[in-house]
């Protein structure tokens, strides 16, 4: 379909913004910019804490949000925030958790993982998989049921998500639900949808590619924790929720992963939302279909994990 309203009005604030550059920001200053505060309401929880989990490379900062008072042990949600592995962190997501812990009443941890290209891979893989690791090891310490455990993640973090889920299925713990929100699942950059919105549609391209390629260093570009999509074998993975947006250069792979998924006899479910770019799951001030998509995962991450019992329609 055509570009919905919102978005055209979206991009038109992305170009006006980028009109004000004189040349591409170095990575410090796009850090510094998305580190900026921004005037969103922060919705209130019973339990918000810092803390960190011991990791390959030093302690991994982890943002705990209980959305209710006590004691009960609560299913959790390893949350791993985009950003091409290069941006972002807990600060940037955190309206977005917040509204996640609400929304299914489970406790959600959000990853501050290491970023390159100080740290390239397997860095920010070793991080997200030290949390998860933990949360199945030392529940206790996080209030959490251990048999009700999924992992979700935005774009660059929908592929670390991914790639725990691998992990995951390799060292027999029984992750219950994998949440990928328009993943990145390869390192080829050759799909139709690359070369139809690499450029006007608010993730560009080449600079995707660049971070790409600072935060692969020298691996193998189809090591499986890279490219989901290249791995072997994807049966025995956590049953998965895929979300794509139709102007974007991601969505040909993320729908590549879930026909492979679904191939591989993994229980998936597939939405491809029309008429909008990268980054509307979490602007869903901005982006009404937004809050639509946010409704639709966070419905199945409910049935997931056994905050309700029945199934939802809408997945393809």
């Amino acid at each position: 379909m055509a570009l919905h309203p919102q978005t055209a009005r979206f991009l038109e604030q992305l170009r006006g913004l980028a009109a004000l550059a004189v040349e591409p920001p170095s990575i410090e200053e796009s850090r510094r910019v998305l580190g900026a505060e921004y005037p969103l309401e922060r919705p209130e929880l019973a339990h918000v804490e810092d803390l960190a989990v011991d990791g390959p490379g030093g302690p991994v900062p982890v943002r705990r949000y209980r959305p209710v008072p006590g004691e009960e042990p609560l299913p959790a949600l390893v949350y791993l925030h985009g950003g091409g592995w290069v941006l972002g962190g807990l600060e940037n997501v955190d309206v977005s958790c917040r509204d996640l812990a609400a929304a299914t009443r489970c406790t959600v941890l959000s990853v501050d993982y290491r970023l390159a290209p100080e740290h390239p891979f397997p860095a920010a893989v070793e991080d997200a998989w030290a949390v998860t690791g933990a949360l199945f090891r030392t529940p206790e310490r996080f209030g959490i049921d251990p048999a009700r455990i999924a992992v979700a993640g935005d774009s660059a973090g929908g592929n670390l998500a991914a790639a725990v889920a691998l992990l995951a299925r390799d060292a027999d713990l029984p992750l219950a639900h994998q949440l990928l929100v328009y993943p990145v699942t390869d390192t080829a950059r050759d799909t139709p949808s690359w070369g139809a919105y690499g450029s006007g549609y608010g993730l560009d391209a080449k600079e995707m590619a660049r971070f790409m390629d600072l935060y692969r260093g020298d691996a193998d570009p189809c090591h499986p924790l890279l490219a989901p999509l290249r791995a072997p074998d994807l049966s025995g993975v956590a049953p998965a929720t895929v979300i794509t947006a139709e102007y974007d250069i991601l969505r040909d792979e993320g729908e590549a992963y879930a026909r492979r998924l679904a191939a591989a006899g993994v229980a998936v479910e597939h939405r491809r939302f029309p008429g909008v770019v990268h980054s509307f799951f979490l602007l869903p001030e901005l982006f009404d279909t937004g809050a639509e998509a946010r409704t639709w995962a966070v419905d199945l991450l409910r049935v997931a994990l056994g905050v309700d019992r029945e199934p939802v329609p809408g997945g393809s």
